[in-house]
């Protein structure tokens, strides 16, 4: 079974069926989305899942709408005949009960919904045949500061959200736990994961710095010994030479700590310029 699926198992599973106004808006939740064919004297609600059928015939049920379930392969198919009854449900006054606007969107969600599972992206996604529709469950989600996006082209309409935290939150606001928790949980390995690998490609890219500049140090060092130069140099380079050749691994600072009369990363660092400076002339020289 999908992650999606998953997600609609647990929420198909909340029992609020004797709360007559928070079901007539999950109700209208469903309703609104690209799943529900309006024609005019009927709605029809067509879906894949079965939680989110079993779900949908329980509201319809517990607010006494009658309708008419079919089956075509595997689809599920509920028609609801318009009447007055069904009027007074979708003209749900949308005040400020929080409660009310989750169910508009636990329904949505319900209705033509999905999260891909989060090991292969952060994808969640509601499907809309209807602009004002999205732009309705777009604003009721703005108002719990989840920031869904509205894509709008010749196939479809929908709300989506690609970034981790703002699906975790809407998980949240649905009230899967469940799948908040199982959402964090590869959230937070990911993150690890990826902190961990910028660690190390930062340590490798500081490293490879090391080893390119003892190189090129080591070889300005082994002119001047080659043209027979090195007895000239001052002692302190003499020594930072002979510490740096057998030590081609360590960073300035550690070199500095090697010395005599042990010096900063700086003062290494002054000291090395000033051997390369001096291969240089001889290169010039040659």
């Amino acid at each position: 079974m999908s992650f999606s699926s998953d997600i609609k198992e647990e929420l198909s599973k909340i029992n609020n069926f004797k709360n007559k106004e928070i079901l007539a808006a999950e109700f209208l939740g469903y309703i609104l989305t690209g799943n529900t064919t309006n024609n005019s004297a009927t709605f029809e609600f067509i879906t894949e899942n079965e939680f989110n059928i079993e779900r949908f015939y329980k509201i319809l049920f517990n607010l006494g709408i009658e309708y008419e379930p079919n089956i075509k392969g595997k689809t599920y198919i509920a028609t609801i005949n318009k009447n007055k009854l069904l009027d007074e449900y979708l003209n749900i006054k949308i005040n400020s009960n929080i409660d009310i606007k989750k169910s508009i969107v636990k329904g949505a969600f319900l209705g033509a919904g999905s999260v891909t599972d989060p090991n292969k992206q952060y994808h969640l996604e509601i499907l809309f045949q209807e602009k004002n529709n999205a732009e309705f469950i777009l604003n009721i989600c703005h108002m719990f500061n989840i920031n869904l996006k509205l894509l709008e082209n010749k196939e479809k309409i929908y709300l989506y959200i690609k970034d981790a935290e703002e699906i975790s939150k809407f998980l949240a606001l649905l009230g899967s736990n469940r799948g908040v928790i199982a959402f964090e949980e590869v959230r937070i390995t990911k993150e690890i994961k990826n902190n961990v690998n910028r660690l190390v490609n930062c340590e490798t890219a500081n490293l490879n710095k090391i080893v390119n500049a003892s190189v090129n140090q080591i070889n300005d060092i082994k002119l001047i010994q080659k043209l027979k130069k090195f007895e000239e140099l001052p002692e302190y380079l003499k020594e930072i030479s002979i510490v740096r050749i057998e030590n081609p691994d360590a960073s300035l600072k550690t070199l500095g700590e090697m010395l005599e009369k042990p010096i900063g990363k700086s003062g290494v660092n002054h000291r090395l310029k000033k051997i390369h400076e001096i291969a240089e002339e001889l290169k010039e020289g040659k």
